[in-house]
């Protein structure tokens, strides 16, 4: 009773003061063992509801998606001031750039992803998740709706609806199917972990029902036929992977199938790869044809029905052409919910989410993009062009002294980095070299002096180097922490603005502008062969980047569990093979 007594009377003084950290109290009953523990958490009240001792309440970040932009920003956010709530369909985030590999079994799907709890409950951050579907977004009464993927919510209801201070929409994109007929009912896509599991299944499937007897091989023949619909990464890499897997494992295993395999890729380009070097492009092609790989370039698909696909070639010829699985691979759309927040805001027209340099949807306040669904609307130096003067001319002068035009300068590179990518593909020094490209006289001297319409001269081709980012995980992942770093610092730059001046208004921006550095690109080629195009236009095929392939995905993954699980694959892979049953 003794031992209880202290137990009761320790009890009350946590909650008394729930600010006393890491108690440890260890009794004896009986001999055995009590032994009890408190953490508490001193920016919280006794009730547990967010609340600062202050009184201040939480700021409530609203996070959509647990793909690679809304994981980077989570995991990145450190501000313990945020309550975040994350609402996605998927209680996981998944290593997208291996999925190729989960079709064959390379890899198991298991290995390629986290559990999003895992990820959040490693933070200093009061986060929490709900397994839904947004499929509405209302930004006049700062709430979204969503709909329970296991059907009914905590009271019962399948829908529900949740307020946010701040959100962050990082839904991704679906696939874009371009409304070609047959193309949802009959193709595979491979977009999430599911989908590389259906494939993975139905390629064993295909080599099973060829095997059976009493076939007839036209028809083995058309059930062997694998169609990749897409030149693109994804596209290039799924036919590498299936040609390496029906080489290495498949057709030793179902001798049926020998010779009635074949792997067609169809691009509507005039070649594949196009996002990357030539040199690149032109080896994967040559490579494709050596493994037996049928690249038709400038082909676009017109109709998909259940058993054979038809395509036109740029000269007009129609062809069909017989099939046993499809995989579409042709790039992104929109998700509906995306459309109809896009229409809410006046973006009906676009394709994805316009976002300012800081990744705020234009339009609203407390709402950001990023990632797939969304694209940076930067700003161009010639709308502005008049403000940017005004602002440089501090003496009012009406013109501006070579002093002045420097000392803008660095804000100017700031607030539009187009300017200083013109500046590199002209392989411009600084300003003497841009005003001498105006034809502006007496450049040398430094008591110059430019008029309004010398200044919009030596900028007037500096647009030209507007660039739309691909729709990467690189970018996804930049452009989450970036976010998460602002959210962090968002209470000292309201008082310490570190961005650039406003062109357009006093003062400062809050922060920098997002800014991409890009890394380099991967492309898988099969035959233990990666292509790869690094920074400084270095590019490097063969083996060797095969290793760096392995090492760059290895170090990438969000957990040292994943990261074990997908190395230890690897090597089984190398000892007994890719695993060919079809659960």
């Amino acid at each position: 009773m003794r031992n209880f007594s202290i137990f009761e009377r320790f009890s009350k003084a946590f909650q008394d003061h729930p600010s006393l950290t890491r108690i440890l109290v260890v009794s004896t009953i009986s001999g055995g063992g009590l032994i009890a523990y408190s953490e508490a958490n001193a920016s919280y009240g006794a009730n547990g509801a967010g609340i600062v001792e202050t009184g201040t309440k939480k700021k409530k970040v609203v996070l959509l998606g647990t793909g690679w932009a809304g994981t980077s920003f989570l995991k990145n956010l450190n501000n313990s001031q945020y309550e975040v709530q994350i609402i996605s369909p998927r209680n996981y985030f998944a290593f997208t750039p291996l999925l190729p590999s989960v079709t064959c079994g390379t890899v198991e799907a298991r290995s390629v992803v986290e559990p999003i709890r895992n990820i959040g409950r490693k933070k200093n951050v009061d986060t929490s998740y709900l397994e839904a579907e947004c499929f509405k977004i209302d930004p006049a009464s700062k709430k979204v709706y969503c709909r329970s993927k296991q059907g009914l919510s905590s009271n019962g209801k399948k829908e529900f609806s949740v307020d946010y201070d701040y959100l962050v929409i990082a839904t991704g994109a679906q696939s874009n199917t371009f409304n070609i007929p047959g193309v949802e009912e009959n193709c595979h896509f491979l977009k999430e972990v599911e989908d590389a599991q259906r494939i993975r299944k139905t390629v064993i499937d295909s080599f099973e029902k060829a095997s059976l007897p009493e076939l007839s091989d036209e028809e083995r023949k058309r059930i062997l036929h694998f169609v990749v619909v897409g030149g693109g990464p994804t596209g290039v890499e799924f036919a590498a992977e299936l040609h390496d897997f029906v080489t290495e494992d498949l057709v030793s295993l179902y001798p049926r199938a020998k010779g009635s395999v074949r792997i067609t890729l169809l691009e509507a380009a005039d070649h594949i790869l196009t996002m990357f070097d030539k040199r690149i492009t032109e080896f994967a092609e040559e490579k494709f044809s050596r493994d037996g790989i049928d690249v038709k370039l400038g082909s676009m698909v017109t109709k998909v029905n259940e058993k054979d696909i038809s395509a036109k070639t740029k000269g007009g010829e129609v062809s069909s052409i017989p099939y046993g699985m499809i995989v579409w691979s042709t790039g992104i759309g929109t998700r509906p919910v995306i459309k109809d927040f896009m229409n809410q805001i006046g973006q009906g027209n676009r394709r994805a989410l316009a976002t300012d340099e800081w990744l705020r949807v234009e339009g609203t306040d407390n709402i950001y993009a990023l990632g797939d669904c969304a694209t940076i609307n930067q700003r161009k130096v010639m709308e502005d062009v008049s403000a940017i003067f005004s602002k440089a001319d501090k003496d009012k002068s009406g013109t501006l002294t070579l002093k002045e035009f420097q000392e803008a300068m660095d804000d100017i590179c700031v607030r539009y980095p187009q300017v200083e990518l013109y500046l590199k593909s002209k392989r411009m020094r600084g300003i003497a070299d841009l005003l001498k490209e105006a034809e502006t006289d007496d450049v040398s001297k430094k008591n110059i002096e430019l008029k309004i319409e010398e200044f919009k001269s030596a900028l007037s081709q500096v647009d030209s180097q507007v660039k739309f980012l691909p729709a990467t995980a690189q970018v996804a992942a930049q452009q989450g922490a970036y976010l998460a770093k602002c959210f962090d610092r968002m209470e000292d730059c309201e008082k310490n603005p570190e961005g650039p001046i406003r062109m357009r208004g006093e003062g400062r921006h809050r922060f920098r502008p997002f800014r991409y550095r890009h890394l380099g690109q991967f492309a898988p080629l099969g035959g233990e062969q990666t292509a790869a195009q690094l920074p400084g236009d270095w590019v490097s095929i063969g083996h060797s980047s095969q290793w760096l392939w392995y090492s760059v995905y290895a170090s990438k993954q969000v957990s040292w569990r994943t990261r074990v699980l997908v190395v230890s694959d690897w090597m089984r892979r190398f000892i007994f093979g890719r695993d060919s049953s079809s659960i």
